[in-house]
């Protein structure tokens, strides 16, 4: 089998046995880089030299009882801040930003024993579906380079399903880990907010913004939450919780688990060969004792329009704090102080961030605000209702990840609601603040990957990995790798 082909836990074990060393592990991924990411564009920055000497002072601490993550190379989404290392968010505005600390995130995964290979490349500021928008170029999906890889965190998406890392952290503000992993055949999850630190992670939207792993399977993302869940002094959005053994209390055991097909969500509009591959999950549960019901969520259909005008409004905000005055990129020539802020924002975003920032200013001004935000806000409420009075009648809710599979290269910028669309059935968990995992589920017609979406009430992490984890345990989708190959 080959070593880029093993998941993380497999790598892990294999490192703790003395069957690979660490610098063996690092050494195969970066000859995997350098044979196709300058096709791919999957890394903004490729750290050889600072993982080949990180991966070698690992080797030498090796020692019984550590992380089951130890030494297992990983990626790094472009908007966590890594001290010493440029963090560009995929903009021109933080083209050269080198950040004096490290996220929250980041720092768990290197207590762990993890081994930074670069930092993948994402729609700009994490604004967009396709990973299209970066001002670093696109990236493409490695299952067919002429489509798309999604986003935001396509970056690392394509370059786990392309063995460049054994695992990746992302961040999720509308489904912009799942939505990736749905197109790149991978398994991401998005925890509950409030689980895992934002503290360090580029806000794009605060209230939505959640840090999440990419990997090959359900057990592989239940180490990552392991390591990088917990509450953080420095982010006064995490929550006090009992953190730690979702790998340990991982099962396929899911014998009466209630699973809830929402009407909603396999109407018009969606690919019915992807909707066939996602009930074709339904029946392997059921196959495995859970019970498969359909179940109606009619504020689903409110999600989409909500979603947009919150997240704009606060990505609005967020996005002020860069005007060229103490960081970052600023315009050469300008007058006065007003006109360095013009020259420097109108110079500095790109076409979608502009959009964005754009529509929430209007939303949040005087006399749109009541019409707009509010009702957005008081929807939001509902969407979170509705939720809600679902995980009374089931334990999980099984959805589609998109309603295609991945689109060509291109097509989403000629059609912007096409690439908002593709967000459909992933915000809902965003506005309610859900966790929701996307795993494999098949492949279309054309060979490109089919992604199936699990969501979990509050704190449901457990839930929906073992329903994850109970599924691949009867499928080898997760184990399909980019040309046709397959591992095992």
């Amino acid at each position: 089998m080959k070593l880029t082909h093993l998941t993380a836990l497999e790598l892990g074990r294999a490192i703790a046995q003395g069957d690979v060393t660490i610098p063996q592990a690092t050494q195969a991924a970066l000859e995997e880089m350098a044979a196709r990411d300058e096709r791919l564009n999957s890394c903004i920055t490729i750290l050889e030299e600072q993982a080949m000497e990180r991966s070698e002072a690992l080797q030498r601490g090796l020692k019984p009882g550590l992380s089951p993550l130890y030494g297992v190379p990983l990626l790094l989404k472009d908007n966590l801040c890594t001290q010493g290392v440029r963090t560009t968010c995929g903009s021109k505005l933080l083209e050269h930003y080198v950040p004096p600390y490290n996220a929250t995130a980041v720092d768990r995964v290197e207590g762990a024993g993890g081994v930074c290979l670069g930092k993948g490349n994402l729609d700009e500021f994490a604004m967009g579906s396709t990973t299209e928008t970066s001002h670093f170029g696109p990236t493409r999906n490695p299952w067919e380079e002429s489509r798309v890889p999604g986003g935001s965190s396509g970056g690392c998406a394509a370059g786990v399903a392309a063995g460049f890392a054994w695992y990746a952290l992302g961040s999720d503000t509308g489904g912009s880990i799942r939505q990736p992993a749905g197109y790149c055949g991978l398994t991401g999850i998005k925890p509950t907010y409030g689980t895992v630190s934002r503290y360090g992670l580029i806000a794009y939207a605060s209230s939505f913004d959640q840090v999440g792993p990419l990997c090959r399977d359900a057990a592989d993302c239940a180490a990552v939450l392991d390591v990088i869940q917990g509450r953080d002094l420095r982010d006064s959005t995490t929550v006090d919780g009992d953190y730690g053994g979702l790998l340990a209390a991982l099962t396929p055991d899911i014998r009466g688990l209630r699973v809830g097909l929402p009407v909603e969500c396999f109407g018009e509009g969606l690919n019915p060969q992807v909707a066939r591959r996602v009930q074709e999950v339904a029946g392997v549960l059921e196959s495995r004792g859970a019970a498969v019901t359909w179940v109606t969520i009619p504020e689903l259909e409110w999600g989409m329009e909500t979603y947009y005008v919150l997240a704009s409004a606060e990505a609005s905000s967020n996005l002020a704090r860069y005007d060229g005055v103490k960081y970052g990129f600023r315009a050469k020539e300008y007058k006065n102080l007003t006109q360095m802020y013009e020259n420097t924002r109108s110079q500095g975003f790109g076409k979608e961030a502009k959009v964005r920032i754009l529509l929430g200013t209007f939303v949040l001004s005087a006399g749109y605000y009541e019409a707009y935000y509010k009702k957005a806000l008081a929807v939001q409420a509902q969407v979170k209702e509705g939720v809600k009075r679902a995980f009374g009648v089931c334990d999980v809710l099984l959805t589609p990840v998109t309603p295609n599979t991945a689109p060509r290269l291109g097509e989403s910028l000629t059609n912007p609601m096409e690439m908002y669309l593709s967000d459909l059935y992933t915000v809902p968990a965003n506005l309610a603040g859900l966790p929701a995992l996307s795993m494999p589920c098949g492949v279309d017609g054309q060979g490109l990957p089919v992604g199936a979406q699990l969501v979990g009430p509050r704190f449901g992490e457990q839930v929906i990995l073992n329903a994850a984890h109970a599924y691949q345990q009867e499928t080898d989708h997760h184990k399909r790798v980019p040309r046709g190959g397959r591992v095992g």
